[in-house]
């Protein structure tokens, strides 16, 4: 009696599999995003570090990039996991170092030492850049409800890296009106901005580089939209990834290394078999 029980219910259970598969499919639903992804071409560019074997930063970019940062970026967001002192390794003296701390707009934590109560201090080299907000509650009142996310692991965290960041940053414009024609629940509220290049469409920070010469480049390079974003973009790459140099030499080195251990391995093998039959 079991065992025609259950080949009933495995008769049952593949007549279900069976129906599922020649039964026809609901379309799924084309989303204003899922269009504008597939028929846009992302932007692109030539990093000096994209390589994977020889690729390196460029200082003189890096420090550019900063200059977008410390200008444009760090009104809103932070940079936790880096300290001041860590500029000296994109091309910064020690005293450029501790003026750059020292002139910072916001001031680090601290506590005063006669009262014990909480204060603020001006930033040495040693420490980390102190975020524009006091908490996250302060972060959302100035950002309309939007938390900025802080930029140190950034290029790390999206896809694409420092080649997302800079399609971002240079794809603000109008919605198509084609696009709210095709899609008519899809206008972009009036607390947000569109650009194509981010998931949803519709973004809540305001174009950061909105016109040429926003900053005032101290190497004479011409301060276009495009290229302040190059710069800040390889600049949150060197945040995210400082040891990247580092890692290609020593890849490079353990290629070596491989080669040559491979070499004597082989003469090694040719020299002990060399007169044994086989």
């Amino acid at each position: 009696m079991v065992r025609i029980v259950g080949f009933f219910a495995g008769l049952a259970f593949v007549s279900a599999l069976l129906v599922a598969f020649v039964m026809p499919r609901e379309k799924v639903e084309e989303t204003a995003a899922q269009y504008v992804h597939e028929h846009r071409e992302e932007k692109k560019i030539s990093f000096s570090f994209d390589n994977p074997v020889w690729g390196k930063y460029d200082r003189q970019q890096l420090q550019r990039g900063f200059q977008v940062y410390k200008e444009v970026c760090s009104a809103c967001h932070s940079l936790k996991h880096v300290a001041f002192r860590d500029l000296e390794e994109i091309g910064f003296t020690k005293p450029e170092v501790k003026a750059i701390a020292k002139q910072w707009s916001t001031e680090v934590p601290s506590i005063n030492e006669q009262t014990g109560e909480p204060a603020t201090r001006k930033a040495i080299p040693s420490d980390y850049f102190p975020s524009p907000f006091a908490n996250d509650t302060a972060a959302r009142v100035a950002n309309n409800n939007a938390l900025p996310p802080d930029l140190s692991d950034i290029a790390k965290a999206r896809e694409g890296g420092p080649h997302y960041t800079h399609d971002l940053l240079t794809s603000y414009q109008e919605q198509p009106a084609d696009l709210v024609k095709k899609f008519p629940d899809i206008k972009t509220p009036e607390t947000l901005h569109y650009n194509p290049a981010f998931a949803n469409l519709n973004i809540a920070m305001p174009p950061p580089l909105a016109a040429d010469d926003q900053v005032a480049y101290a190497d004479g390079t011409k301060a276009t939209i495009d290229q302040m974003a190059t710069d800040v973009s390889a600049f949150l790459m060197w945040t995210a990834e400082p040891k990247l140099e580092n890692r290609h030499r020593t890849g490079i080195a353990v290629v070596i290394f491989l080669l040559i251990a491979t070499a004597l391995a082989y003469g090694s093998y040719q020299n002990i078999w060399r007169d044994k039959k086989h």
